[in-house]
């Protein structure tokens, strides 16, 4: 069984539960707690020397240390990784875009504004900033979700995953959906979509 060391209100870390939870894959849930320094203990660092979350093991014992790396891996021989090669490179560039277009001013905005308190005054200088590149890569996204329901041309992918988590999370770092009509219906797709879980789930491990 896979284990996954994860903070359970981090995007990244909520990109594998849930496509583990759509893929039916059982794994044990380690509780890694970033803000109280558990990222950094001696332990950890043994498992993950970049010290960061998400952390996903394999059932014998290698570790994948990036959350779209570990969604690639889990998605191999599924639906959620298309078959033909164009395809795969497009959900590649969307998940690239994810991580240099996107998370890093949407969900640090999250971050500093809804998990750290007094964040949105310590950042006060930096949101404007954020919330125009963001803005931006919003507009990238409703203009792709006009002319296709998902990111690939073949359906819903990991591409959708690595994009939904903190693009439905986006109101929790001040962000406006409202004037993006593509993105909302993408989201309450990606919402429907079966197997869907929230960030609040947690596999049973009774």
């Amino acid at each position: 069984m896979h284990t996954l060391y994860s903070m359970q209100g981090s995007g990244n870390c909520y990109k594998l539960r849930l496509a583990m939870a759509q893929l039916n894959i059982p794994f044990r849930l380690v509780d890694i707690d970033i803000l109280k320094g558990e990222s950094r203990t001696p332990e950890f660092l043994a498992v993950n020397p970049n010290g960061k979350v998400p952390t996903l093991v394999l059932e014998d014992g290698r570790p994948i240390t990036e959350s779209n790396a570990a969604l690639w891996y889990l998605a191999e021989g599924s639906p959620l990784l298309p078959g033909d090669a164009y395809e795969r490179a497009q959900a590649l560039q969307w998940m690239c875009f994810e991580q240099y277009s996107h998370e890093p001013y949407i969900g640090v905005a999250r971050f500093w504004v809804s998990l750290i308190p007094g964040g949105r005054e310590q950042k006060s200088a930096e949101l404007p900033g954020w919330h125009e590149r963001g803005y931006q890569a919003l507009a990238v996204m409703d203009e792709h979700l006009g002319n296709s329901d998902f990111f690939v041309k073949s359906g819903y992918s990991i591409a959708d995953i690595a994009l939904y988590v903190y693009t439905h999370m986006a109101h929790e770092g001040a962000f406006d959906l409202a004037p993006y009509t593509n993105v909302r219906a993408w989201l309450a797709r990606i919402a429907g979509y079966e197997g869907h879980v929230d960030i609040d789930w947690r596999p049973d491990q009774t």
